[in-house]
């Protein structure tokens, strides 16, 4: 999805990243998802978003652009964005930013109430910019490509 690129790279940059910042976006089914939560995590269950952070550990600071991988389950995506009534792609970016987010240190887990509590402001900021900046541009794009819009 050419989409989630510009997602990434508008939360990238509003988190004042460097430009030349990388990151590794994988969508995986249920199944992938739940068999690296269980290898990497210990926990035997499928989740809807896994973040890999390379500055931390031992390799931290080798490869200061690479920031980690995001690993969204597209089924849950897809499960929740149903619950919710969003789209697939807003539920998606949504994901996206949550791993994002923990790559460049925030947690919701691990952390204080407080910080759980940061980390959800800043993913509603960040949601908030996405809808006013980047969704209708690429709500845009794709009408002008579809053959209904008078396109080819």
């Amino acid at each position: 999805m050419a989409g989630l690129k510009t997602v990434a790279k508008t939360i990238l940059s509003a988190l004042e990243c460097p430009e030349e910042t990388e990151l590794s976006i994988v969508i995986v089914d249920d199944e992938q998802i739940q068999e690296i939560n269980r290898d990497y995590l210990q926990r035997d269950k499928p989740t809807n978003v896994i973040s890999f952070a390379q500055q931390e550990g031992e390799g931290a600071g080798i490869c200061p652009e690479l920031l980690g991988d995001v690993v969204i389950s597209a089924d849950t995506a897809q499960r929740d964005a149903l619950d919710a009534e969003v789209s697939f792609f807003s539920e998606l970016s949504f994901l996206l930013i949550h791993g994002i987010l923990h790559l460049v240190g925030y947690d919701h887990e691990r952390g204080t109430q407080e910080q759980a509590e940061l980390m959800e402001q800043k993913e509603s900021e960040l949601f908030k910019l996405l809808q006013q900046d980047v969704f209708p541009q690429l709500e845009a794009v794709t009408a002008s490509d579809s053959p209904t819009a008078g396109g080819v």
